[in-house]
């Protein structure tokens, strides 16, 4: 009966596919573009649900929490904290890149993929940072429900939950059939969730098949440096927050080891967007500071995007032996720390923000990135698991600030988390 129950276990599934992935890349790298098209399918499925699931628990948070100036100073609370946090998250990637040197004594190529470098720097030349803001409120709603784009979606979720909230007592029954459609988007979503080992090794099998493990060797500097910081930012700065709000890293990431893994396997965070939220209500915070939290989280709370963009261009720097004093270290901080809010709503993500970045300030080449694209899918797996950590943790500290955090249901969840 046990052993029945562990293969059953998805957490022990999705790891078996994540060794097999490994496995099969590196034995059948020609299987490397069916590998791409089966991750690729599940990342569409998970897609699928993110804009109504998002949608309909930011209406239903809003909703039901009635008090407008509690609606503002939540968000209010998000943000400043948002922007205290990966601002430490640069700071360290910026103190670990300056002393580990990783880029040292490397000796590039910059014809190595010229093209991609083109490509990356024609849609980098496109992003116009002083339109982002303008950008957030959609011309056309269907436009962003089609298109998927969280923060269009996130803002007029936000106007329609106000909406309803005038509504008072006439606009229960419209919370009443939402908070049933969002059930069945999460009963969709347990569904799709069973696919979760076939993502993961078909994202795996694709990784190592195209880019090979003897191709990394001269990137094994940066990738450790890269993942230490993870590690540090992830144990010492998140552990003192858990510490200081008086809940365990230990429990919270044993509770969503499950979405870890799945993230792991396909290098993208929305993979478990849903389950995220999901999980956060079980872990006691209320649906109305998670509806609120993690999806504007996903758009200015990207603590692992910032430690990788930092460490990249003191690498880059390094490698192109140009020394950056510390004024101008903190310079192209200060503008990372506007570009990188960005990340999760361009296409290319945190590459094309670098490649717009050193466009803009014209320190180091813009061509530099090139050296990046081979090991890039690999730190991938980093930036996005610290992201989807991160926004938990602040998910709980803004309930418990608000006293929005059930502590009954927070110790019958641990206690029952095996």
């Amino acid at each position: 009966m046990s052993r029945k129950l562990i293969l059953a276990n998805l957490t022990f599934q999705v790891i078996v596919a994540i060794i097999l992935g490994i496995i099969v890349g590196y034995a059948f790298p020609q299987f490397a573009p069916t590998a791409k098209l089966i991750s690729q399918v599940f990342i569409n499925l998970i897609q699928m649900l993110i804009a109504p699931i998002i949608f309909l628990t930011i209406v239903l948070g809003i909703a039901s929490m009635g008090d407008m100036k509690k609606v503002g100073r939540v968000g209010g609370k998000a943000l400043l904290y948002f922007e205290i946090v990966t601002t430490l998250a640069l700071f360290i990637g910026l103190a670990v890149a300056n002393i580990v040197k990783p880029g040292d004594g490397f000796i590039h190529k910059a014809a190595v993929g010229a093209a991609k470098v083109t490509e990356y720097q024609k849609q980098a030349a496109e992003i116009n940072w002083l339109e982002f803001f303008l950008h957030i409120i959609p011309h056309n709603v269907f436009e962003a429900f089609a298109k998927g784009d969280i923060l269009q979606i996130l803002f007029f979720a936000i106007l329609f939950g106000l909406g309803i909230s005038q509504m008072s007592q006439t606009g229960h029954s419209i919370i009443n059939t939402f908070d049933k459609l969002l059930k069945v988007f999460f009963n969709i979503m347990k569904v799709v969730m069973k696919l979760a080992p076939l993502g993961a090794f078909g994202g795996m099998a694709f990784t190592v098949g195209t880019f090979g493990i003897k191709t990394l060797q001269p990137m094994v500097k940066l990738m450790g440096s890269v993942y230490l910081t993870m590690f540090l930012f992830i144990f010492v700065v998140l552990n003192v927050i858990c510490i200081l709000f008086k809940f365990s890293l230990w429990h919270y990431l044993k509770f969503v080891r499950q979405e870890i893994l799945i993230v792991l396997g396909t290098s993208s965070s929305e993979s478990a967007l849903p389950g995220m939220m999901e999980k956060m209500e079980r872990f006691g915070c209320s649906k109305s500071v998670v509806g609120l939290v993690i999806p504007t989280g996903y758009s200015f709370n990207l603590d692992g995007t910032t430690i990788y963009l930092s460490m990249a261009v003191i690498f880059l720097s390094q490698v192109f032996q140009i020394p950056l004093t510390f004024g101008q270290q903190l310079t192209l901080m200060g503008i990372m720390m506007v570009t990188s809010k960005g990340a999760a709503a361009v296409t290319g993500g945190g590459f094309i923000v670098l490649a717009s970045t050193l466009a803009a300030t014209k320190m180091i080449p813009v061509e530099g990135v090139a050296i990046l694209l081979g090991v890039d899918r690999f730190m991938s797996e980093a930036r996005a698991i610290t992201n989807m950590i991160g926004n938990g943790i602040a998910t709980i500290v803004i309930a418990k600030s608000e006293n929005e955090f059930d502590e009954a249901r927070y110790k019958e969840t641990i206690a029952t988390t095996n």
